[in-house]
């Protein structure tokens, strides 16, 4: 066509880099954020691929010049969303009053020149994404995302031209119209601007989604980030599974690198190019070697989570409060470099109250355990019942009945209208930050997604549990199992003089954990750690190559695998492990036990069975201190402190304080420390603490001498009441007589508290009594102790009776 010089361009047409946040009314929330972090952010560092945006002016516009008004609005007329047959038909309707109106002269006379400017600056034909941008979106209360279209790999002025126009349609896409309709907005005072911006090429890398909150448990200190190769649509669509990384804010800040956890997510399938076929992109395999292969290196991921900072931080300060942010990033296969191509607010956690703790938790008796039938990721610490709606195709989606639980492959916006009325998600795709999960977040429903077969496992019809409420594992269970759901009112808990701390073993609990009143963890328990997801007995990875059960050496070698160097898996699990505790505490204290196995249950981990003697009575055998310094097992604890010192060195975590369990005397205690000193873990070097369990009658008894050997100590109750009454607390046969509310052992415990007051050495207890019987809690204040260490289900309850006693005391 002749282009003719365009009168007002200026109004159709604004380049990224001339756009503010403040410009949303004209360019939508996506475009104005892509703008402003060109001009505020492109200085410090961070990559954003440039642009130009067509404007709300433009749109409306386009719409006034078709007459299309007065067409639409009466589509919209008395439209019920819920009514899914009319809401399709209507959209359609919609979409194609779009679809056949023409342009006016003037906006694509606009359009094809700042096409053709983006190829002056990129040379040639540009590939570019054609992205949609709502004047709605965005916002505090309403995200939109996803609601609209994007066009990726779209070449040409032709095609740029024609993805503009399908933008405008997808305003009106069934999910959207349900959104605006749902959230009160509208129809026709949304505008939609489209963002032209120059594609980065990761069909020939890696692409991937993250947050500068934790999305399920709202933990505001961590980045969350996924990663898989090709094109981000597969990961915000949930198509595959991705890595995820968690990286730790605070010390990030400070220079440390605190990589809190990696997980490795299947990524089966790339999204790339599709130059030479009939659609602008295609999906293909992944090598099952790139499959076992993490998507981003170390230095990558200290990149991104860096980045992510410096946008809550700008967005934050913007904003005048606290802004998580929901960031889509992407690496250009061709330059090696990192870019950021969208960023928004989050608007899920961030809603939340921070005074309200909604805790579920599913009925234990074992006359309703439901049978096991699928597992995935856990989204949204929730748990939901229904009958299964098994739903393969969005065509069938009418097939769906309010109330039952979504089971399919995956989901995207065209769902949405079902998603709201479900009970519960289940998807066989997908990693924490897909659609499914998302919007299930949003809802407020619980979803499992990535379950690989949870559509064959599953049935129409059939009774289920969603469980989310179990950890970062969702369990599907057969049944309607129940479950009780406690609101709790933080801020009017009392402040009380004793300590309330935690008992923490699992790492994937330790986010919603932190949630809980408390002044840090009293007993953070290793032997979870290593048990759960390390799995592996440590001198079984120190001696891989001289093992003799090849089926053994097998085993580990799948379960290690991308180790060459197979004790590294222990240090890294470890680390990773105990990191993602300390930090959920960060800079509360968070007292680390070493390891604390009997050496039956050390021979019970894979590989364990060649390294461990057989003891009559190993509850009184070789374990704890006696371990350590020990040829016999010297090598597997040099692993634990490679990783403790990972976790307070190189991640910063510098409030974890050591602790050494089962430790018969002051000197066995010295020993103790010089073989972690030789490891690198001295004792008052960068502020190291080391405590002792005191849970040996010799710990009571030269507790003045323990205490010139280390900094505190935490009473053990169980193995207390086991030595002082003389029994095995193994024993079914003398079970009844455990009692630590004893006399014996009260007296032994009082004379513990009140040497190593005396002594000013801390001490607490992270034994079970206190969770158990409220009165031995009483009795513990009554002596002065300074930390009561509990089980998580009994913090409220003690936190009130701790308070009301210390009141009585106090008068």
């Amino acid at each position: 066509m002749v282009m003719t010089p365009v009168k007002n361009a200026q109004s159709l047409i604004l380049w990224l880099d001339q756009i503010r946040l403040d410009d949303l009314p004209q360019v939508g929330g996506k475009n104005a954020s892509l703008g402003e972090m060109i001009q505020q952010l492109v200085p410090q560092g961070i990559a954003v691929p440039g642009g130009f945006a067509t404007t709300a002016q433009a749109y409306r516009h386009f719409i006034s010049s078709n007459g299309l008004d007065r067409a639409l609005r009466s589509l919209f007329q008395n439209l019920d969303v819920t009514d899914l047959a009319t809401l399709q038909r209507r959209a359609y309707q919609a979409r194609s009053l779009i679809l056949h109106a023409p342009f006016p002269p003037e906006l694509e006379v606009a359009i094809r020149q700042g096409y053709r400017e983006m190829g002056c600056r990129y040379g040639g034909d540009p590939d570019v994404a054609v992205r949609s941008s709502a004047t709605a979106e965005d916002l505090p209360d309403a995200s939109f995302a996803g609601q609209q279209e994007t066009y990726l790999n779209v070449h040409g002025e032709v095609e740029v031209i024609e993805a503009c126009k399908k933008c405008f349609a997808s305003l009106f896409t069934d999910r959207a119209i349900s959104y605006r309709q749902i959230k009160g907005f509208d129809h026709l005072e949304v505008a939609l601007s489209v963002c032209v911006q120059k594609m980065v090429r990761s069909d020939l890398a890696t692409s991937g989604v993250m947050f500068s909150i934790d999305t399920e448990t709202g933990f505001k200190d961590a980045v969350l980030i996924t990663a898989a190769y090709g094109l981000g649509e597969n990961v915000v669509q949930g198509t595959v599974n991705p890595d995820e990384y968690r990286v730790f804010k605070p010390t990030l800040k400070q220079g440390y690198e605190p990589i809190l956890s990696q997980r490795l997510g299947s990524k089966a399938l790339r999204m790339v190019y599709d130059n030479g076929g009939s659609k602008l992109v295609k999906n293909v395999a992944v090598p099952p070697a790139e499959q076992a292969q993490f998507a981003l290196s170390r230095a990558e991921v200290l990149q991104l989570a860096r980045w992510t900072c410096l946008i809550e931080d700008h967005y934050s300060q913007l904003r005048g409060g606290d802004t998580p942010m929901d960031i889509e990033w992407a690496k250009d296969g061709l330059s090696g470099e990192l870019f950021i191509v969208q960023a928004r607010p989050e608007t899920v956690q961030s809603q939340k109250s921070a005074n309200v703790l909604r805790t579920y938790a599913l009925d234990p008796s074992p006359e309703t355990p439901g049978e096991l039938l699928a597992e995935g990721r856990a989204v949204g610490a929730m748990a939901g019942a229904g009958e299964a709606c098994v739903v393969l195709d969005v065509a069938d989606i009418a097939d769906f009945q309010p109330g039952e639980v979504l089971v399919t492959a995956k989901t995207d916006p065209d769902w949405e209208p079902i998603m709201k009325q479900a009970a519960a998600i289940v998807t066989n795709q997908g990693g924490r930050t897909c659609h499914a999960a998302i919007i299930a977040r949003e809802l407020g429903i619980p979803a499992i997604v990535g379950c690989g077969d949870a559509t064959d496992r599953l049935h129409t019809g059939q009774a289920v549990t969603v469980s989310c409420c179990e950890g970062e594992t969702g369990r599907v269970y057969a049944g309607t199992r129940p479950f009780t759901v406690t609101e709790t009112r933080l801020d009017t808990l009392p402040i009380t003089r004793t300590q309330i701390m935690l008992n923490v073993g699992n790492p994937e609990l330790a986010f919603g954990l932190s949630a809980l009143p408390n002044q840090g963890v009293g007993l953070a328990r290793m032997e979870f750690i290593i048990a759960n997801h390390i799995q592996v007995h440590p001198l079984a990875l120190v001696n891989f190559d001289q093992l003799e059960d090849g089926n053994i050496q097998r085993k580990i070698a799948r379960l290690t695998q991308g180790y060459d160097h197979k004790p590294d898996y222990f240090v890294d699990q470890l680390a990773q492990g105990i990191g993602t505790i300390a930090a959920a505490f960060y800079p509360k204290p968070v007292v680390v036990r070493l390891s604390d196995f009997k050496s039956n249950e050390y021979a019970n981990l894979l590989g364990g069975q060649p390294f461990e003697p057989t003891e009559e009575n190993p509850m009184i055998g070789w374990r704890g201190a006696a371990r350590y310094y020990d040829d016999r097992y010297r090598a597997g604890f040099a692993l634990e402190c490679q990783a403790l010192k990972r976790v307070r060195n190189d991640m910063g975590l510098t409030n974890v304080i050591l602790m050494v369990p089962f430790c018969r005397t002051p000197a066995e205690g010295r020993r103790v420390l010089a073989e972690m000193a030789q490891h690198g873990l001295v004792q008052g070097e960068n502020g190291l603490q080391v405590y002792v369990m005191c849970e040996l009658p010799s710990n009571v008894i030269l507790a003045d001498q323990f205490s010139e050997v280390f900094d505190g100590f935490s009473i053990g109750s169980n193995d207390l009441t086991q030595l002082t009454l003389g029994l095995d607390r193994d024993s079914a046969l003398v079970a009844h007589l455990f009692d630590e509310r004893s006399d014996a052992v009260k007296r032994m415990v009082a004379q513990a508290i009140a040497t190593a007051k005396a002594k000013g050495r801390k001490i607490g207890i992270c034994g079970q009594a206190p969770s158990d019987y409220p009165e031995f809690a009483r009795f513990l204040v009554e002596q002065g102790i300074d930390s009561i260490s509990l089980n998580p289900d009994s913090v409220l309850q003690t936190t009130l009776t701790v308070a009301e006693l210390e009141a009585t005391l106090a008068s």
